[in-house]
């Protein structure tokens, strides 16, 4: 136990250390992306389509790697399969650490893109697939809720740094805290125990995928196949409507990362400092909710209710976006994150009890790959729909008609989620024993 404790308390430093270096340059993003390719405009087309066509190609990526990914850490260890997004993460922020001009910014874009395709959220979903090791099923939600928080709370950290360095300082101190949180996992976080541990019950115990049924003939045995992602979506309808709620979820969310800070931009004129200061709030809203009332309201209300609550509000603060009349208006949206930050913890919870102990890591890359195939699609539509209605040429006058756009997409995953009901069976059909298969 005690070997237990200290493990998740270096998992959430790792993950601090990690998400305060990714966090922290993306209020300068915008900045630094307009100044490299429209400088000295506050509406730039060209820098919202790049940044739309990042984000379907990491997306792409993602949708193939991040099962693989996690199939990878349930063989290898998630200590190991961590060692390679964190590694990979410093090169770009290195690159601007060191000049912000048109070519350096074009060779971060190539460079960030390409390793995004690889790694893009594994952090986040290998450190849930450690927790789901150690945690047992009844402590798990507020767990994830405390992991969550952690990553909050380096979004706060991150973006209150951000608000009082210059450009320059916060990419270099960005790429340190990558180097650090490296250094610190590698030194400090044990292996997790994923086979044969002392959580695990009757109920976990039935692993789902080793009980589908395999091809005649595969290339590579140990990773996961698309049939795998079937397999799970046709024999857990709990799983299914996670996976639905999942997909609509990251549409509406990269869909608003796709619009808010060019619509702040150009309505209000909001820059770094602005940028900064609302993201501070909305991570001070967001580590309040996940560390201090997660461990409270899930055993109140049940996971299931808590996700349908969070994707309400969720909704209701992006159409506040959406209808900002005043420069005030979206620091209050983002209050509303004390609320809509229920989701996404209480969805991976209800995920993770519909597998087994020893294929946490397939379950978390898979629903990581359909959140990246929604970050695929997102793009695709919010990108062209922003530059529309930020242009001169909108059909009609509603600049913040994409994210009203987001918000609909949020609420078709809170109509889903109601279809979720509290279920304590895990399917016991078979995917690794042929013979339990269909005849």
């Amino acid at each position: 136990m005690e070997k237990f404790c200290c493990g998740l308390s270096h998992l959430y430093m790792t993950v601090f250390l990690s998400c305060f270096s990714a966090f922290m340059v993306i209020p300068s993003m915008t900045d630094v992306s307009l100044s490299a390719i429209c400088p000295g405009q506050d509406e730039c087309s060209l820098a919202i389509y790049l940044t739309g066509v990042q984000q379907v190609i990491v997306g792409l990526g993602s949708l193939v790697m991040m099962p693989v990914l996690g199939n990878l850490s349930d063989t290898y260890g998630r200590k190991v399969m961590l060692t390679v997004p964190m590694t990979l993460s410093i090169f770009p922020l290195a690159i601007l650490a060191y000049s912000r001009t048109k070519y350096f910014f074009y060779a971060y874009y190539v460079l960030r893109t390409l390793i995004a395709m690889t790694c893009e959220g594994s952090v986040e979903f290998l450190a849930l697939a450690y927790v789901a090791d150690n945690v047992p099923e009844t402590r798990r939600a507020s767990v994830f809720g405390v992991l969550s928080g952690i990553a909050s709370s380096a979004f706060v950290c991150g973006n209150l740094s951000a608000r009082f360095l210059s450009t320059a300082s916060t990419f270099q101190v960005a790429t340190a805290m990558a180097v650090i949180s490296l250094a610190y996992m590698k030194m400090f976080l044990p292996e997790s125990i994923m086979k044969g541990n002392n959580f695990s019950n009757e109920t976990e115990a039935i692993c789902l995928l080793e009980k589908a049924p395999k091809k005649g003939f595969e290339f590579f045995k140990t990773l996961p196949s698309f049939c795998d992602m079937l397999y799970l979506l046709k024999n857990s309808s709990t799983f299914l409507h996670a996976a639905i709620v999942s997909f609509f979820v990251n549409v509406a969310q990269v869909g608003l990362e796709a619009s808010l800070l060019f619509f702040l931009k150009a309505q209000f004129h909001f820059d770094k400092t602005q940028f900064a200061d609302l993201m501070i709030i909305s991570g001070i809203a967001g580590s309040i909710s996940q560390l201090l009332l997660m461990p409270i309201v899930v055993p109140a209300f049940g996971e299931e209710k808590l996700l349908s609550i969070g994707l309400f509000f969720s909704c209701f603060h992006m159409v506040l976006y959406s209808i900002a009349w005043s420069f005030w208006v979206p620091y209050l949206g983002a209050l509303i994150s004390v609320l809509s930050i229920f989701a996404m913890p209480c969805l991976k919870s209800i995920v993770s009890k519909q597998i087994g102990p020893n294929e946490q890591g397939k379950v978390q890359g898979c629903i990581t790959g359909i959140c990246s195939f929604a970050s695929v699609v997102s793009p695709l539509i919010f990108s062209p729909l922003t530059a529309l209605f930020l242009s001169q040429n909108a059909p009609f006058h509603f600049p913040g008609f994409g994210i009203a756009c987001a918000a609909f997409a949020s609420m078709l995953a809170f109509i889903q989620s109601l279809m979720i009901k509290p279920n304590n069976d895990v399917a016991n059909s078979s995917v690794n024993d042929s013979n339990l298969a269909e005849p």
